[in-house]
């Protein structure tokens, strides 16, 4: 049996959604899970020694991922380096299919290059557009985006982009990895 840890940044909570269905899938396969936010990993810390699998995801905000998720895993980089691990993406870009892999997806994969924690393993998947739930500056901006990239901009459009079925597989697959 596993013990896995999910840690994660979320913006406005789809990402947390899906790191919490790894989390169910994981301990609906038999292992233990715990899901923590990063903000909580960072003040409450961890005790890196009841995992051997650690999975990790962040929304991309404006291109970038998380400062403080950064911070977090360049800090751990050497705890994190002797584990099995796995790195995840959620961003609007996934959308489309040949944006949706490590290597086609520019921002995991500036990430995965500048960054200096190497995880193991990589998935990106698509997320959400939530207008009515986001703030005027955010709705506007990605409006602006959506219509570079001939996406959605309707200011009522809530369109959920992420694969659901992919998200058990991922899970089961972060099973199989080696530290």
């Amino acid at each position: 049996m596993k013990s896995v840890l999910v840690l994660y940044y979320s913006h406005g909570g789809h990402t947390a959604r899906i790191a919490r269905r790894i989390w169910e899938t994981i301990i609906a396969e038999g292992h233990k899970a715990d899901l923590m936010g990063i903000v909580e990993a960072d003040r409450e810390g961890v005790d890196w020694n009841k995992y051997d699998t650690v999975i990790i995801g962040c929304a991309v905000i404006y291109g970038k991922m998380n400062r403080e998720l950064v911070a977090f895993v360049n800090r751990f980089k050497a705890v994190l380096d002797a584990k099995a691990t796995s790195f995840f993406s959620v961003s609007l870009i996934a959308r489309a299919e040949a944006k949706c892999t490590p290597e086609g997806n520019l921002y995991t994969r500036k990430f995965l290059e500048n960054n200096p924690w190497k995880p193991k393993d990589a998935h990106c998947f698509a997320g959400k557009v939530d207008y009515p739930n986001w703030g005027w500056l955010d709705t506007k901006a990605i409006q602006m985006i959506m219509k570079m990239t001939k996406g959605p901009t309707e200011p009522t459009a809530i369109i959920d982009y992420t694969n659901w079925d992919d998200v058990p597989e991922y899970a089961r697959h972060c099973l199989t990895l080696q530290a």
